[in-house]
C-alpha cells in the first residue's frame, strides 16, 4: 500500500481521496465545498490532479464498515472521515496503511483514535469539533434569555455516540443553575416532530440543539418548527442561526472543513499524518438572528449583544 500511495504522487498523476460521511450529502454539501477549497489552496483540484470518491450513509450508521472497506478496495491516496467518532472508527478498522483525515471526532485520544493530540502515530489525525463539551455553555447562553422561571428542554440524537456524554454536560450545568431541564431525544425526522410537540405540550420556554451530524442535516425542518410555535433557541453551528435560527454558538465547520483539505494535500505531497498534530478549534463564533428576535418579540441581553461576533440583520 505505501507503494501505490507514492506512486500516486508523482508529477502529474491524479490523486484520488476517499471521503466518508455518516451524514447526507445536500446539508452538507457546503462543508465538502470547503474541503475542496483547502485543496485548490494547496493545487489540488478536482478534473484536474484530483478525484474525491464520496460516501455518505445518510445517518445509517450500519453502513460505514462496508463504505470504509469498499474506499480501501478503490486504493486510494487518503480517507477524510467526517461526522462524529463512528466514521473515523470504520476508516480506522478498515486500513491501518491509507492515511486518515478526520473531521469532528471526539476526544480522539480517549476513544483510541490517535495516540496523543500533538504525537497522533499511526495513520490518523485530524480536526477536532468540540461538541459535548460545549452544550453547558450553550445552555448557559440559553437561560440568559430564557424566563427563569419555566422549563427548558434540550434536543438530542440518542444514536450519536456522544450522546451520554452530552446528557451529563446537561445535567451538571442544570443542576448548577438551579433549573428544570426535560431531554428530548429524536434520532428521525418524525421524531424531531413528536419532540416539538412535547415541547408545546408542555410549554417550554424555549430549547437547546445538540451538536450532531444528524440534527445538524436537517436543521431547516427544526429551524421551521421553532419559528412555527414560536420557541426560542440556542443551536451549535452558526449554519443555523444562517437560516433563521435565533442564536448559535460554536467553532465553525467550514473553516474545520478547509483545515481538513490543507491536512489532505499536506499528506499527498508526502507528509505522514503520524507527525500532523490533531487541530483543535480556538475560536468559537455566538451568532444572533436579529430578524428571528424581533419575529419572536423577546428580548435579548445586551451583555449576550455584546459578545457576538456576528449579527444577522
Amino acid at each position: 500500500m505505501r507503494g501505490r500511495w507514492r506512486r500516486a504522487q508523482q508529477p502529474g498523476a491524479v490523486s484520488v481521496v476517499g471521503f466518508l460521511s455518516s451524514a447526507s450529502p445536500e446539508p452538507f454539501e457546503q462543508f465538502a465545498a470547503a474541503l475542496r477549497r483547502g485543496l485548490n489552496q494547496s493545487g489540488y483540484i478536482e478534473g484536474r490532479n484530483l478525484v474525491i470518491e464520496f460516501r455518505w450513509a445518510e445517518n445509517h450508521y450500519e453502513r460505514l464498515p462496508a463504505m470504509a472497506a469498499d474506499l480501501v478496495r478503490r486504493q486510494v491516496a487518503v480517507i477524510v472521515a467526517s461526522g462524529a467518532n463512528p466514521p473515523i472508527a470504520a476508516a480506522k478498522a478498515a486500513t491501518s496503511t491509507i492515511p486518515i483525515v478526520f473531521t469532528g471526532a471526539d476526544d480522539p485520544v480517549r476513544h483510541g483514535l490517535v495516540a496523543s493530540l500533538n504525537r497522533p502515530g499511526g495513520n490518523v489525525t485530524g480536526i477536532i469539533i468540540f461538541s459535548a463539551e460545549l452544550e453547558a455553555k450553550r445552555l448557559g447562553l440559553l437561560l440568559d434569555f430564557a424566563p427563569p422561571t419555566t422549563t427548558v428542554a434540550a434536543l438530542l440524537n440518542p444514536n450519536n455516540p456522544n450522546f451520554d456524554a452530552q446528557v451529563e454536560e446537561l445535567r451538571q450545568a442544570q443542576r448548577a443553575a438551579a433549573r428544570q431541564l426535560t431531554i428530548l431525544q429524536a434520532g428521525t425526522s418524525a421524531e424531531i416532530d413528536a419532540a416539538f410537540q412535547a415541547m408545546v405540550t408542555q410549554r417550554t420556554a424555549a430549547f437547546l440543539v445538540g451538536s450532531d451530524p444528524f440534527l445538524m442535516s436537517v436543521r431547516q425542518q427544526i429551524i421551521v418548527l421553532a419559528s412555527r410555535h414560536p420557541m426560542p433557541a440556542i443551536y451549535p453551528f452558526r449554519e443555523f442561526a444562517v437560516a433563521g435560527g435565533l442564536i448559535s454558538y460554536g467553532s465553525s465547520l467550514t473553516e474545520a472543513y478547509r483545515q481538513t483539505g490543507l491536512y489532505v494535500a499536506r499528506i499527498l505531497k508526502g507528509e505522514k499524518p503520524a507527525d500532523l498534530p490533531v487541530i483543535q478549534p480556538t475560536r468559537f463564533e455566538l451568532v444572533i438572528n436579529l430578524k428571528t428576535v424581533r419575529a419572536f418579540g423577546i428580548d435579548i441581553p445586551a451583555k449576550l449583544l455584546a459578545l457576538s461576533d456576528e449579527v444577522i440583520e
